[in-house]
Order: C-alpha cells, then sequence, then structure tokens
C-alpha cells in the first residue's frame, strides 16, 4: 500500500496550493502522486460538490450534509483512492474525514462520535498516515476565501465561507483538537507565513516519509530517490 497523505485546514488556508506543490515536490524525487480532493474525485463527488459548496436554493440540512458528504467519500474511497493505494502509489488527498469531524462535528454540533462511525463505515476504515493540517487564524484565512471567490468566475463555492464566524471558530477547535489527540499522525504547520516557508516546512514532513515508504514507491525509483537529502 502506498502512503495516504491528507492536508486539512480552515477555509482560507492555502492547503489547496500546498498540497500542488507537494506533487511537485514529490514528482522532482520520481514519485508520481495521485493527487485528489473532496468533496469530488469521482463525477458522483462533483455533482455532490455542486450542491454542497454552492449556494442556491436547495436546502441542506446538518445531517443530510454529513450524508452527502459520506456518499462522496464512500465512491471517492472505492472507486479512486483504494486502487491507487493498492497499486503502491502516493496519494495526496485535499480533506478527507477529518474534515466532516471539524465541519459537521465541531462546526454544525452533531454528535463526533456518531460522525466519527459515519466516517468508519464511509471511508472503509482508511486513516491517513500523514495529516498535514496547515492553521492560521479564522479571520485572515475567511478573508483571503471570500476575496477569491468573489474573484471566481461561473458559480462560487463559497457556501461554507457565508457561515457566521463563530461557525468558522468552531472549526478551527476541532481540527487543533484533532491534532493535539493524534500527534504521531498530525503535523501543524503555521498558514500565517508566505507560500514558500509553508512549502518548505511541508516538503520536510513528506521527506520523513520517503525511507519508511519502501516498497510503496513507484516501480523504479532510485534508491537515492526514496532518501533524497533534505530540500
Amino acid at each position: 500500500m502506498g502512503p495516504f497523505i491528507t492536508f486539512e485546514g480552515i477555509e482560507g488556508s492555502g492547503k489547496s496550493t500546498q498540497i500542488r506543490l507537494a506533487s511537485q515536490h514529490l514528482e522532482e524525487r520520481g514519485i508520481r502522486p495521485l493527487v485528489t480532493g473532496e468533496p469530488g474525485g469521482t463525477s458522483l463527488g462533483v455533482k455532490i460538490r455542486e450542491l454542497l459548496l454552492n449556494r442556491g436554493p436547495v436546502e441542506i440540512g446538518a445531517e443530510s450534509e454529513l450524508l452527502l458528504f459520506a456518499a462522496a467519500r464512500s465512491q471517492h474511497v472505492q472507486a479512486l483512492i483504494l486502487p491507487a493505494l493498492r497499486e503502491g502509489r502516493w496519494v495526496l488527498c485535499d480533506r478527507f474525514s477529518d474534515a466532516t469531524i471539524a465541519y459537521q462535528g465541531f462546526g454544525r454540533g452533531l454528535d463526533v462520535a456518531f460522525v466519527r462511525n459515519v466516517n468508519t463505515f464511509a471511508g472503509g476504515g482508511l486513516v491517513p498516515r500523514l495529516t498535514i493540517l496547515v492553521d492560521l487564524p479564522v479571520e485572515t484565512g475567511l478573508g483571503r476565501a471570500l476575496d477569491r471567490a468573489a474573484r471566481q468566475s461561473g458559480p462560487a463555492e463559497d457556501r461554507f465561507e457565508h457561515e457566521e464566524m463563530a461557525f468558522h471558530r468552531r472549526v478551527r477547535s476541532g481540527y487543533i483538537e484533532m491534532a493535539r489527540r493524534e500527534p504521531d499522525r498530525f503535523r501543524v504547520v503555521d498558514g500565517d507565513r508566505s507560500i514558500q516557508e509553508i512549502h518548505r516546512e511541508v516538503c520536510m514532513h513528506l521527506d520523513a516519509l520517503l525511507p519508511i515508504a519502501g516498497d510503496s514507491c513507484p516501480s523504479g525509483t532510485s534508491a537515492a530517490t526514496k532518501n533524497p537529502s533534505p530540500s
């Protein structure tokens, strides 16, 4: 099985930029990761994403929101993520089950234990080997996210951005609590810095995985590539 690495963070944290740069970093070392994200990754996931992230006339309750994310995840894991991992590929995923706990559990106020059970069922028990949490103040991230949405052409994926500030603070608190509880899996990265400063720290965490990835690396990857010098 290849390593499964997730990137998490509040709105506007910059995690999507960092996952793109992380992919380039691995490619420079001879590793071609699968880069994907949630909700999405499959044709079903894309349809569900349209419902969940675009503001519109469809009202979605907290419980329905949870189950829609779960449906997208189940299809994503079974159709895309697990097949890639079984081939030994590295998989980088923009949000996964921790986002559901943070947003629907801590943010919406649903029972966190129940949300975890739904996650386990939908994800088939899949747990990331490494989760990079890009953390920054809510006000900073939300300001970035709203600016980005305003510049988008076509429908803006800004349904969550328009939630009240208290919601986003609960989401951030949820992420920090999860990282505190699972220090072996989470790496908390200060997102209130330049893109390159954040990228260098992300690369450090990725490079720490290379020696233990072993046979998970794609065939043809040299030993030197598996044990690179720090970037």
